[in-house]
């Protein structure tokens, strides 16, 4: 009897110790994984976006995001061969823009998003302000962005614009269109309407006709885009601005957004 406790004793401290290892292995193997995101090494979800990682330089920054046309209009319409409507651009707009605060906001920073003509944007005073647009729905394809002509701060609104030119057709893989940025995205409303000295800039984030498919059908990827551009700037990793040729001519291709 007394060998048969002893055997059941050891057996049961064996277990316990089996059991301690295993916890010690699974509390490390957390800590190194939330240092790995921290650090910006994380897996890859099914769409191909990696989950949004902490961000020293995000955290408790002022980010607005405006969601094109929101409170106001549809913007850009498609619509079938019955005139049926498929597709708006303010419902790519709202999507993209919820998808990239969420991102934002798990990188640590504060996010509001606003109307188009929310009066929240009276002097509004942010450390960034992105205007989220789609264009037309021609059968064409790219993005293009565009600071103020006027601008108080040319040379920090330049930096945010090239972020956009890096990290924007790096994450969804769509070209820059040339020659198609208007007056309409230049002296953009709510440009004149924001403290002078928030950064900002409007982003036509592709065609509603020919990036459809990247557009509707994969906007998570679309909101990555959005946020690394914007986390690209809050870092500074982008202290000489990129040129973008001809991102000022105007025409009459596109352009969707509301003066």
């Amino acid at each position: 009897m007394v060998r048969y406790n002893a055997d059941v004793r050891n057996s049961m401290l064996e277990s316990a110790q089996r059991i301690i290892v295993a916890i010690i292995f699974l509390a490390l193997g957390g800590i190194a994984l939330v240092g790995a995101q921290s650090a910006g090494f994380h897996l890859s979800a099914a769409d191909g976006v990696s989950p949004q990682a902490f961000v020293r330089a995000a955290q408790g920054t002022e980010i607005a995001l405006i969601s094109g046309h929101a409170g106001n209009d549809s913007g850009a319409v498609c619509e079938d061969d019955d005139g049926t409507v498929t597709l708006t651009e303010a419902s790519i707009n709202s999507q993209v823009a919820d998808s990239a605060a969420e991102r934002l906001q798990r990188a640590g920073a504060h996010v509001t998003i606003l109307n188009e003509f929310d009066p929240r944007l009276d002097n509004l005073k942010a450390d960034v302000l992105l205007s989220i647009h789609a264009d037309s729905c021609i059968d064409a394809s790219g993005y293009k962005a565009a600071v103020h002509t006027f601008s108080a701060i040319p040379n920090t609104d330049e930096v945010l614009l090239a972020c956009i030119a890096r990290e924007y057709p790096a994450a969804t893989g769509l070209p820059h269109h040339p020659n198609t940025v208007t007056h309409n995205m230049t002296e953009y409303h709510a440009f004149t309407t924001i403290a002078p000295t928030t950064p900002a800039a409007i982003l036509e984030l592709g065609f509603l006709g020919g990036d459809r498919a990247t557009l509707e059908g994969n906007p998570d990827i679309v909101a990555a885009g959005v946020a690394n551009s914007i986390l690209c700037f809050l870092r500074g990793d982008v202290l000489t601005p990129e040129p973008q040729p001809d991102a000022n001519a105007d025409t009459e291709l596109g352009g969707s957004e509301t003066p």
